[in-house]
């Protein structure tokens, strides 16, 4: 969970120190839960709708079926726990 388990704490940190609304934008959470939760298909179709873009729906495709290869149920089920608590944070 090396990969995932930064880019997590990334965002966290970036939510806590944004000037205290840790609110996470509707689309962004649904973004990481195809990314995590969700079908390689699901989540190329659900950006393509923001970025038609050939070559990033290629990366798009290649880095989910890595994450889908790479990461066990448990390390995503740790990475949207870690979103949960920053939702949950008193001082957002």
């Amino acid at each position: 969970m090396k990969l995932a388990g930064a880019l997590v704490l990334l965002g966290a940190a970036l939510l806590l120190t944004s000037g205290g609304d840790c609110g996470i934008c509707p689309v962004i959470e649904k973004d990481v839960d195809l990314f995590l939760f969700g079908t390689s298909k699901d989540y190329v179709d659900y950006v393509k709708q923001y970025k038609d873009n050939p070559e990033v729906l290629e990366s798009t495709e290649k880095i989910k079926q890595c994450v889908d290869s790479t990461l066990t149920d448990e390390d995503k089920k740790n990475a949207a726990a870690v979103i949960e608590k920053v939702k949950a944070n008193p001082l957002c």
